[in-house]
């Protein structure tokens, strides 16, 4: 016992980080004055929040107003029309042509909250109409049925599969009922348990992926609309019926794979949080593109109730806004809550409201890289710092290291535009300072992240510095890890 005392286990490296800010005094006083008033966000002009699909509720548009409708139908996890909701994310210091523009959209006033699928924390009402449903489908069930991978009447999931139903229907139980019987005839036709383990390419892998988790512990799923424009990809899934067809297949294969992929226990999480990049997405001409998805809408509407978090809509074009407005009256309240809008300048900063920048891929403004081994010191398991650019300062992360190791470091900020230098001041008198990256300015066609390591021989500190001489507001994004010490 002696002998385990005299030795113990080495302490970990210790490290202080600190961030401080400073004015460039490069920038004339003008420029500084945007201090005491902070410089307008015009970006909202350029490209304006988009509309979401029509609802069921109302009649469907005209064939030529549809291409909205296509964009959106093709999700990662679809759900009862009146679930994809919609709300424009506010400039908060608006032009007065944005304010004009602003007032003529719906507002969104709740923020959505999902429901709990606890049966404690229902109403004596729900209660009352699951229990009638669980009966209505156990006096209708002759045999062992299974859905999302979930036997239907065995265990406390079955509640949660039921509410989905039920919340679709308004907790009407007589059409609740009705619709899980026609989505399990259709799931008998069309052979989803067969599907499952078809092979049926890999052509759209970078159409719609799966990638990280939100803030709140959901699945994320992206879909990336702008892949349509290539005209082989386009004429290969879109050009005859059979190869619609084919491709409706292939998204309800993804669909089950991803929904068997959720927690249906009462407490888990059971829905997916949905990105859709709309940057350069096919417009209203794609007349394949918009019967391909009619049809594929209509089954997810009818069989998939429930199932979306929140969908946030990047890169939205202007031509949403003309049929958002149209159909924004005959939304409900809860419809609009789930739904967020950005245009390109501002998507970087959306997502980072709903998903960490650690779990968002690189090519959205995150520092999560997929297949790749690139950076192999880093993984979506490693948390990120954010840290917001005044205009026109400087802002350095002082990282004081105690103890002889490596250290490795990665970071970007979106856009950059900025100039990055990195340096390590060592704590003794007689040291001098080692310029590891010297000032350099990086444009948004450098490489999106940085990456660097140091060997730590004498104790001292490490210091990232960012000079932001632009008139806008960035957001510096980095992180770091300590490896042991090696000669």
């Amino acid at each position: 016992m002696a002998d385990s005392d005299s030795n113990p286990p080495p302490p970990p490296v210790t490290v202080t980080v600190t961030h401080s800010e400073t004015a460039n005094p490069d920038v004339p006083a003008l420029a500084l004055a945007t201090e005491a008033e902070p410089l307008r966000d015009n970006t909202a002009k350029d490209l304006p929040p988009s509309p979401p699909l029509p609802q069921p509720e109302q009649p469907a548009p005209e064939e030529d107003t549809s291409a909205p409708e296509a964009v959106q139908a093709d999700t990662c996890q679809p759900e009862q029309e009146k679930d994809v909701v919609a709300v424009a994310e506010q400039n908060p210091n608006p032009t007065p042509q944005e304010q004009e523009r602003s007032d003529k959209l719906p507002q969104n006033l709740v923020s959505f909250k999902e429901e709990s699928n606890r049966v404690s924390d229902l109403s004596d009402s729900e209660k009352a109409s699951l229990e009638e449903f669980k009966k209505l489908l156990a006096d209708s069930i002759k045999e062992d049925v299974s859905i999302w991978g979930v036997p239907l009447l065995k265990d406390e999931r079955t509640d949660v599969i039921l509410l989905k139903f039920l919340r679709a229907r308004d907790f009407k139980v007589t059409d609740a009922f009705a619709m899980i019987n026609s989505t399990l005839r259709w799931r008998k036709d069309f052979k989803i348990d067969a599907l499952l383990d078809e092979d049926l390419g890999d052509d759209m892998d970078k159409v719609v992926f799966m990638h990280g988790h939100s803030r709140e512990g959901h699945p994320v799923c992206y879909n990336v609309y702008g892949e349509f424009q290539n005209k082989d990809l386009y004429d290969k899934t879109f050009s005859t019926e059979e190869k619609r067809n084919n491709f409706l297949r292939w998204r309800i294969q993804f669909l089950e794979r991803s929904i068997r992929k959720l927690d249906f226990t009462p407490g888990g999480i059971n829905t997916i949080f949905q990105v859709n990049d709309l940057k350069n997405s096919p417009g209203p001409a794609k007349r394949e593109l918009r019967l391909a998805t009619k049809q594929a809408l209509q089954l997810l509407q009818d069989n998939y109730p429930e199932f979306v978090a929140k969908q946030v809509f990047i890169n939205a074009p202007w031509w949403y806004l003309a049929f958002y407005t149209m159909i924004s009256p005959f939304m409900t309240q809860r419809t609009k809550s789930k739904l967020v809008f950005a245009g390109p300048s501002r998507s970087p900063d959306i997502l980072f409201k709903y998903i960490s920048p650690e779990q968002v891929p690189i090519q959205y403004g995150g520092l999560s890289v997929d297949f790749c081994d690139c950076n192999p010191d880093f993984s979506m398991s490693d948390p990120v710092t954010e840290i917001p650019l005044k205009p026109t300062t400087k802002q350095t992360v002082e990282i004081a290291i105690y103890e002889k190791c490596i250290i490795v470091w990665e970071l970007r900020v979106v856009g950059w535009e900025v100039s990055y230098s990195a340096e390590f001041k060592p704590d003794a008198k007689d040291g001098y300072a080692v310029i590891i990256q010297k000032a350099t300015k990086m444009s948004p066609t450098d490489e999106p992240v940085v990456s660097n390591s140091f060997k730590v021989s004498d104790l001292g500190k490490l210091l990232l510095t960012i000079d932001n001489s632009t008139l806008k507001k960035k957001r510096l994004l980095y992180r770091f890890k300590i490896k042991p010490y090696s000669d």
